[in-house]
Formats: structure tokens, C-alpha cells, sequence
């Protein structure tokens, strides 16, 4: 069985003269206690005849709400490999909007017993917040492994 894979946005600003990156946390009760190494950029599996960078956008506004034209200016910042095996395509676009930290989020639910072993089933966000952050935060924040992704794009944009 071939190894999932998924594309996502690496959504920066300058601000301040700093880059700062959109980062995602995911929903449900299994990360609700959990921040360092969690957040994510928003991201998605690639269905089968899909091209990374459509699910990328696609994906952005399913999990956090935000649009990103087709004809943005985008980075390719190739793939990473996750601990459990995911590999995953990054793509790094100017924020157009005027993304607000404090305000909630529009993103898909997903839906899993809870509590473990009740027989119930219930509904989480699977993005509960989204937040912009400076460099060198969103590397204490993001997983690991989507770590290399940040440092691409600084790279890239030569800061």
C-alpha cells in the first residue's frame, strides 16, 4: 500500500519586517492539551488525479477559511516526509488577507468515538484555531518534520 500523500500552503507575511507564517492546530479532543510540535500548515491528501498545488488551495479554505487565487504567485518548496510515513508537498504564497489571529475559524469536521470506547460518536473541528507567527516561533510550534518547509521558504525569499 503506497504511503498517503497530502500538499499544503505555507501562508507567510512580512510584518514588521519579520516573515511570519500561518500555522494550523488541529481540532479534537486528542490535541486540545497540545502546542509545541503540533501546529501544522494547512494541508490535505491529494485524491487520485489531483495535482498537489490544487489540493493545497483547496485545502487551505476547507481547513482554515481562507482563499487563495489559482494565479497567486507560489513557491514550490518540494516535499517532506512525516514521522509516520506521510509525505507531504509544500507550496509558500503571499497572505492577501487581513487575517485576524483572535477570530474563529471556518474549517471541515470530522467526526470519531468519543469518548474512547462509548459507542458515541461525535463531531470536532478539524482546525479549532489558526495563527500567524514569527519565524522563529513557528518553528517551536509546527511538527518537526514540516520544519524543513519553513526554513525553505525564508530561504527563498532570502530572509
Amino acid at each position: 500500500m503506497p504511503a498517503r500523500v497530502s500538499a499544503g500552503l505555507v501562508l507567510y507575511r512580512i510584518a514588521k519586517g519579520r516573515l511570519e507564517v500561518l500555522l494550523a492546530h488541529p481540532g479534537g479532543p486528542l490535541f486540545a492539551r497540545k502546542d509545541a510540535g503540533h501546529w501544522t500548515i494547512p494541508k490535505g491528501e491529494i485524491d487520485p488525479g489531483d495535482d498537489a498545488l490544487a489540493t493545497a488551495i483547496r485545502e487551505t479554505e476547507e481547513e482554515i477559511g481562507i482563499a487563495v487565487a489559482a494565479s497567486s504567485r507560489f513557491v514550490d518548496l518540494g516535499s517532506i516526509r512525516q514521522k509516520g510515513g506521510k509525505l507531504v508537498y509544500g507550496f509558500g504564497v503571499e497572505s492577501e488577507s487581513d487575517w485576524d489571529d483572535s477570530r474563529p475559524i471556518r474549517s471541515n469536521l470530522f467526526e470519531m468515538e468519543w469518548p474512547p470506547r462509548s459507542g458515541r460518536r461525535q463531531s470536532f473541528p478539524e482546525v479549532d484555531r489558526a495563527r500567524f507567527f514569527p519565524l522563529e516561533v513557528a518553528r517551536e510550534k509546527i511538527k518537526p518534520a514540516q520544519i524543513p518547509l519553513l526554513e525553505r521558504l525564508a530561504k527563498e525569499l532570502g530572509l
